[in-house]
């Protein structure tokens, strides 16, 4: 997607999807319900469309910083609840610098092309997996839950997935026992 995007999330979806506008819009009701539900306020009506890509290097950026949740949800909030331009640079260094991120440095990350390469790997190791939309939880690099799911249905597949990966001991052999306090050597 180009970075000044003129149509609006509905008649990206209509175009994408070849719906109507209004169906389109219907179609993002249930999303806008959950997100209430989970304390998110989505402002589709509002939401500046743009390629994300230079979000993604400012992320990965901060995640060399150890701001990488931080700025993930800064973006998160200023995209989808502020209706903020994120591929404008300008707007990406104030959210960097907002989360702790030195301005400076930002910029001059921005204006090169530093952290292009770890994005596009992201990017390939998503083809690689088949990830085609968010959100995507891929779980020990084998398990896949994909879309917005109840919280029932989240915790039901990680028991299952903890209940399949579970630890199988292949010897019967006494070792040594280890814990926060030390180590005891069984007596033979």
């Amino acid at each position: 997607m180009e970075r000044d995007n003129k149509q609006n999330m509905y008649e990206k979806l209509a175009q994408k999807y070849g719906m109507s506008i209004a169906t389109a819009k219907a179609n993002t009701e249930n999303m806008v319900q959950m997100g209430k539900e989970a304390g998110v306020d989505f402002q589709f009506d509002t939401l500046i469309l743009t390629n994300t890509f230079d979000a993604h290097r400012v992320t990965m950026f901060a995640k060399n910083h150890g701001l990488m949740h931080e700025m993930t949800n800064r973006i998160l909030r200023a995209y989808f609840t502020e209706s903020k331009h994120i591929g404008d640079h300008e707007t990406l260094t104030e959210l960097a610098a907002e989360v702790g991120l030195n301005r400076n440095a930002v910029e001059k990350m921005l204006a090169s092309d530093e952290m292009a390469d770890a994005v596009r790997a992201d990017e390939e190791t998503g083809r690689q997996y088949g990830i085609t939309g968010v959100p995507f939880f891929l779980i020990n690099k084998k398990y896949a839950l994909t879309g917005a799911q109840p919280t029932e249905v989240i915790v039901n597949a990680l028991k299952k997935i903890i209940a399949e990966d579970e630890i199988t001991v292949l010897n019967n052999q006494d070792g040594a026992i280890c814990d926060d306090e030390g180590c005891d050597i069984p007596k033979k």
